[in-house]
């Protein structure tokens, strides 16, 4: 029996986010059980997972709550964590542009993972990569929901040490940094964000450089494309 256009397209996103399925499973059970060890219940933790869905935002406010910050503050440290977003919107507002009325499910369900798929979708064409996009951004967003909720439930039954389970983010970056790394050619954009972070860390140390870490690396970024389109007008 012949699969529909439909059913192919997410029989393609499913497959392509299998390996986030895996980490997502992982990561949401490590956040499940932080916010398990914190007294909060399953349904909780639902409401995070399927409403501020940030990943290692949704760590973060773990010990935020805790310490009863001010709302201020947690704001301040939610556009932070999440500024990186700012630059995954700009590159794509062309592909989005004809989405309709799931743009605003699309915007809402971005995150690293997700962005790495639609930047390299794997045999989409233009009749279906609308499909393609939100069925990968709800696909890992049921993803991150269920990890949640399992390691929720498993908290509130299996007692766990859960000392150093916020890493698993940091892993997790770094893997996604590793795989772009393989798979293009050109590292120079890789390059500016190392350096510059680095270089805003050593000048405004560790608790004030990461403003300083994307105003640079926006500026750089910035006239590296002036360059380059420079360089193309004139080959």
């Amino acid at each position: 029996m012949r699969m529909s256009i439909k059913e192919k397209v997410l029989k393609t996103a499913f497959i392509d986010t299998l390996p986030i399925l895996v980490a997502f499973l992982i990561l949401g059970m490590g956040f499940g059980v932080l916010m398990s060890n914190a007294g909060y219940s399953p349904f909780f933790v639902f409401l995070m997972s399927a409403f501020i869905y940030a990943g290692s935002m949704q760590f973060v406010a773990v010990s935020l709550i805790a310490a009863k910050v001010m709302p201020i503050t947690a704001l301040l440290m939610t556009f932070l964590v999440n500024a990186r977003h700012i630059f995954y919107g700009l590159s794509l507002l062309e592909r989005y542009q004809y989405t309709g009325k799931l743009k605003p499910y699309l915007i809402f369900g971005l995150t690293d993972e997700t962005y790495s798929l639609v930047c390299n979708p794997s045999h989409v064409t233009n009749e279906n990569k609308t499909a393609y996009y939100f069925l990968v951004t709800l696909l890992n967003h049921l993803y991150w929901i269920a990890g949640g909720l399992i390691g929720s439930v498993l908290g509130n039954v299996i007692p766990f040490n859960s000392k150093g389970i916020e890493f698993s983010m940091t892993a997790l970056f770094t893997v996604i940094f590793l795989e772009q790394w393989r798979d293009t050619k050109d590292h120079a954009p890789v390059l500016v964000g190392i350096v510059s972070t680095v270089a805003a860390r050593i000048v405004f140390g560790p608790d004030h450089f990461l403003i300083a870490a994307m105003i640079l690396i926006a500026v750089s970024l910035l006239l590296l494309l002036h360059r380059r389109k420079g360089e193309d007008h004139f080959a």
